[in-house]
């Protein structure tokens, strides 16, 4: 059994992905962010950069005492190299897999965060930051956008942890003001994945947490940085 720490963000999307796609068995244990349940003692003590998700694996492969992993690609790296799926083995394409991973965790999650944070959430609107990040939320769907001419998968002929990274990002595509058919090649991979069983499912997760429409200063406190 598998206990999910979750929130229906991007994030959150990858593994609630990578868990219907590997027909894991798991418990979502919801971590509300806006209301700061990141803070608590007993989240902390599995994810001390107060962010979910993060799991708690309670039968890993050493059959050891349960195992606990932060950070999103951390955990995907996990569950692949525990259930052996989603991960080539081959280190050529392993290779390609983690570069793209990497490419996500590093670029097109938090650019396009900022982009988020910018362009609706600060309390004040800076021209500057809200161009600076579409600029960059453009030509990172650019560069994905050429990476996927021509193949089925972002690491190859495979779908891949790589896909289940990127893909949550690009399905909020409307919240950073970017419009698919200006990336064909994305809309083709995101509308193919988007249909499938494990996928349905998983975003279809959304619609059992409620989230305020409007961001309160009480969110803003907890979301941006202002509580240690």
């Amino acid at each position: 059994m598998i206990d999910l720490h979750y929130w229906p963000t991007p994030n959150g999307h990858k593994i609630t992905l990578f868990l219907e796609e590997a027909g894991l068995e798991y418990r979502i244990l919801p971590v509300d962010i806006g209301a700061g349940d990141q803070f608590k003692p007993e989240f902390l003590a599995i994810s001390p950069n107060n962010r979910m998700p993060a799991i708690v694996d309670h039968a890993p492969a050493d059959s050891g005492q349960p195992v606990s992993v932060f950070e999103s690609g951390a955990i995907l790296v996990y569950l692949a190299e525990k259930t052996g799926q989603l991960l080539p083995s081959a280190p050529r394409e392993r290779k390609t897999v983690f570069e793209w991973l990497n490419w996500q965790m590093g670029g097109f999650g938090p650019m396009l965060g900022q982009n988020h944070h910018f362009s609706r959430y600060a309390p004040e609107k800076i021209p500057y930051a809200i161009d600076r990040y579409q600029r960059e939320t453009n030509r990172l769907y650019g560069v994905l956008d050429r990476r996927l001419a021509g193949l089925e998968f972002i690491a190859g002929d495979a779908l891949s942890i790589a896909d289940l990274a990127c893909h949550p990002w690009a399905h909020a595509h409307a919240w950073h003001h970017v419009d698919l058919s200006g990336f064909p090649q994305v809309r083709r991979w995101h509308d193919a994945l988007a249909a499938r069983p494990a996928f349905v499912r998983a975003y279809a997760l959304e619609d059992q947490y409620q989230r305020p429409t409007e961001m309160t200063d009480e969110a803003r406190k907890h979301l941006f940085g202002a509580k240690p």
